[in-house]
């Protein structure tokens, strides 16, 4: 029996949450009146993760793996003053099926475009701020956060841009869409519980904590919009003109509803769970990122409206097909009439709606107060899904009424509504991106064996080591396979009967890494093996864990690395008795030991024998497993120690050369530039005339072409079909060139609460093919875009003329194609 309605005039008044912000572009209605739908009253705050006595600072997600080798012809002499051209700048998901097939929906899918977001919006900058110099002007930061939308738009660029293949379109679609999901569960959500602890600070920019959550709120909502009409309007006829029709349940033909009527009673039904909203049914709780229904539906006989939740099961496939290259969104199944009748019987379904939140995902461990930092993780992880909400999607003709009551029970603030047209969460363009139709994607590359490891008269793997005792070799990936390089060298170790010990550090690796196989087999085979797994990867945390365990099982030394710190260098280290003397050969990279992100992500990786990079990575494995505070190596600069301070003192040596009138100038490829003391003095090279390129990724603090302080740096930024992951420096020196590549981007997490490293390039070759890869991505000639001094990007596609500038991506591809005879003419 129906409880009579609560009087309106009692009902418990809403109390405004803490970080309300001011009333955004839409604003939904007042509460919900009591006498029309029957709700339980409105609910104190969920369970939430219990805080930490101090908060961690522990940054986010680099992406995966990849190396090159960089011979790529130099590009012309750029036409501006400047010598060489300037520069600018996952997580693991869900498998998505789609009509019956397992697609993985995995990093290895986002095609090139990750976000790479710093958890900890606090950093040092205020620290920094204080003891800057005084000389160099206030306002000369750019905003990260406005950066890191920034970035998103230029991946919604590629997905507007009708000359990229119509499949990748809708890729670059879901990785915007899965990029902002990961701003708001760590950016948005550490900004916001800083606002509430009440220890958020002005950023390096100058902005309050307030004015930069409004300016997220604000743009976000413009780009969501965007995002939403890209696909609406431009992408879903597209491929609608392609014979790939994505449709609504009205447009269904009545054989195709019948189909999915058979389907929906079959593997839909029996794992839905309606949850009743009254006063004995409190408020649902609402998982992070679950896309839910919001049904009205009245009792027939008493009149009385009620408030239900039907959870879309996040396991099954987000795209259904109903009939050969047709698909239909899993919500408009479920919400069919006739189905939301089979879920409430008896009862009149009057209204749907879809919506979806978005929490606060990210971890706090305090490691000093942890004995066991594994299984504090492991409950922590447990407790991840109870963050409080961050955003609120829901469709756009959402009842007010309905809305009003989503406002009200997840105690979440006007400004953080997103209403925008169905369906929601487009991530699920992943599974249709993946469809077979390579007409509709970018021409199929498969990397070959780097030149230095091929074989050429025999079909057996390549001897890794007797190739890197003659020489060292550089490799660039996905250019050059991961597979018959860094994976082979460490197969070929854990084989070996003279390798005596293998020392591994991994960040991220694939659910089903021959690389964690390998060293398993080593320690099987006797061999003296440490792996120092990085447990607090954001988002790959549960996978790390499980590795730890089974490489402990089979006997291998695990470490967790420094309390404080996340290591995130990329080394390997291989010990072999080659006749009376122990020969060491290294691995130093600027990605992840991922085989499968290898493909897809642009990275750089050195091999040597050497004995000094051997005897440097030796030293750090120790300080990593053991108790040492050596901070200075002979080839590497190692962070928080000596990185920082290693960079800062080669470009301030580049102004003393170009006032020596010696070759001086700065080149520098990162994911990201945030760091303050990075950046001063770049600004301070600039303004003694040494010409600074910067070709960044994603996030870049850096103010370009300001007269008297920056007129000298050029900003370049590079996105295409693979991920630009690569980090490179390079010095002019006074005609010596200096170049290093490593793990290591110029932000606050990377230099202060990372263990880093990168390694001197000695190969006067390889030197000059680095060279060459910076020189191309820069040149005027190149496509990219441009950041101005106002923090605006702009993009560079087209010449004077009309024609497409060069892809450096396509030119690298096209170079081994070359080598190996397969070029198209």
């Amino acid at each position: 029996m129906q409880p009579p309605a609560p009087d309106p005039s009692k009902a418990p008044q809403e109390t405004a949450p803490q970080d309300t912000a001011p009333q955004a572009e839409h604003t939904p209605p007042g509460p919900v009146p009591r006498n029309r739908l029957h709700l339980a009253p409105a609910l104190s705050d969920l369970p939430s993760a219990p805080g930490t006595a101090r908060t961690r600072k522990n940054g986010a997600m680099s992406q995966p793996n990849a190396a090159q080798d960089p011979s790529v012809p130099a590009p012309p002499a750029p036409s501006a003053p400047h010598p060489q051209p300037s520069v600018g700048s996952l997580a693991a998901h869900r498998p998505q099926p789609v009509a019956g097939k397992d697609y993985e929906r995995s990093a290895v899918k986002l095609a090139g475009i990750v976000a790479d977001i710093d958890a900890d919006p606090d950093d040092y900058e205020d620290e920094y701020a204080a003891r800057a110099d005084a000389e160099l002007p206030q306002g000369r930061f750019l905003d990260r956060e406005r950066s890191w939308l920034a970035f998103n738009e230029r991946v919604l660029e590629l997905a507007e841009d009708p000359d990229t293949p119509l499949l990748e379109r809708a890729n670059f679609l879901a990785i915007f869409a899965s990029n902002l999901d990961e701003f708001f569960m760590v950016r948005v959500a550490g900004l916001k519980r800083r606002i509430a602890t009440g220890v958020a600070t002005r950023s390096a920019s100058g902005l309050q904590p307030r004015e930069v959550l409004e300016l997220i709120w604000n743009r976000s909502r413009e780009l969501m919009a965007r995002h939403a009409a890209c696909y609406q309007d431009d992408v879903a006829p597209a491929l609608a003109d392609e014979g790939i029709h994505v449709v609504r349940w009205p447009e269904l033909t009545e054989k195709e509803q019948a189909r999915l009527y058979t389907l929906f009673m079959q593997q839909i039904f029996p794992v839905l769970t309606p949850l009743a909203v009254d006063p004995v049914h409190p408020f649902p709780y609402i998982s992070g990122l679950s896309l839910n229904l919001a049904v009205v539906v009245s009792n027939p006989v008493s009149g009385h409206r009620h408030f239900a939740r039907v959870k879309v099961p996040p396991l099954l496939s987000r795209f259904l097909e109903a009939s050969p290259q047709r698909y239909v969104p899993i919500e408009d199944v479920i919400a069919a009439p006739r189905h939301l009748a089979e879920l409430f019987p008896g009862m009149t379904v009057e209204e749907h709606h879809m919506f979806r939140l978005t929490r606060n995902e990210d971890l706090e461990v305090e490691e000093d107060d942890t004995e066991n930092l594994l299984q504090a993780l492991e409950k922590e992880l447990m407790r991840r899904r109870f963050g409080p909400p961050v955003r609120l999607e829901v469709e756009e003709t959402t009842d007010s009424e309905v809305l009003s009551l989503l406002v009200r029970e997840l105690k979440i603030s006007e400004a953080e509504v997103y209403p925008l047209p169905g369906p929601l969460d487009l991530t699920g363009l992943f599974a249709l991106a993946g469809l077979d139709r390579p007409e509709l994607k970018y021409p199929k590359f498969v990397a070959g064996t780097h030149r230095d490891l091929a074989e050429v008269e025999s079909s057996s793997a390549p001897d890794v080591f007797a190739a890197v005792r003659s020489h060292d070799v550089l490799l660039h990936h996905p250019y050059d396979s991961f597979s018959t390089s860094v994976q082979a060298f460490l197969e070929q170790a854990a084989n070996d009967p003279d390798v005596l010990a293998i020392k591994q550090t991994l960040y991220r690796t694939s659910g089903d890494s021959p690389i964690v196989d390998a060293l398993i087999d080593a320690a099987e085979a006797g061999k003296q093996v440490l792996v120092l797994v990085e447990i607090k990867a954001r988002f790959d945390e549960q996978a790390n864990i499980k590795w730890a365990r089974k490489l402990e099982e089979a006997g291998c030394h695990v470490v967790y690395g420094l309390v404080g710190l996340k290591t995130h260098c990329k080394l390997s280290l291989v010990v072999r008795q080659e006749g009376d003397q122990l020969v060491r050969y290294s691995h130093v990279g600027t990605g992840n030991y991922h085989p499968k992100t290898a493909r897809l992500y642009e990275d750089l990786g050195l091999l040597t024998a050497n004995q000094e990079v051997g005897a440097d990575l030796s030293d750090l494995f120790n300080r990593l497993s053991g108790y040492s505070r050596r901070a200075t190596y002979r080839r590497l600069l190692v962070a928080p120690k000596s990185l920082r301070t290693g960079l800062v003192t080669r470009i301030e040596k580049e102004v003393q050369h170009h006032r020596a009138g010696r070759p001086a100038h700065v080149r520098i490829k990162v994911n990201s530039m945030v760091d303050e003391a990075v950046i001063d003095a770049l600004y301070r090279a600039s303004q003694a005339g040494v010409p600074v390129d910067v070709w960044v990724r994603g996030i870049c603090a850096v103010r370009p072409g300001v007269t008297g302080l920056s007129e000298n740096i050029r900003v370049r930024s590079v996105l295409g079909r693979f991920l630009e992951h690569s980090r490179v420096f390079a010095f002019g020196n006074g005609g010596e060139p200096e170049v290093w590549i490593g793990s290591a981007d110029m932000m606050h997490r990377n230099l202060d609460r990372r263990i880093e490293a990168l390694v001197r390039v000695e190969d006067p070759a390889h030197r000059a093919a680095l060279s060459r890869l910076l020189e191309t991505g820069m040149s005027d000639t190149t496509a990219s875009w441009h950041l101005g001094a106002d923090g605006e990007w702009t993009r560079h596609a087209l010449d004077a003329d009309g024609r497409p500038l060069r892809n450096v991506q396509e030119m690298l591809i096209d170079a081994r194609r070359r080598r190996r005879g397969t070029a198209t003419p």
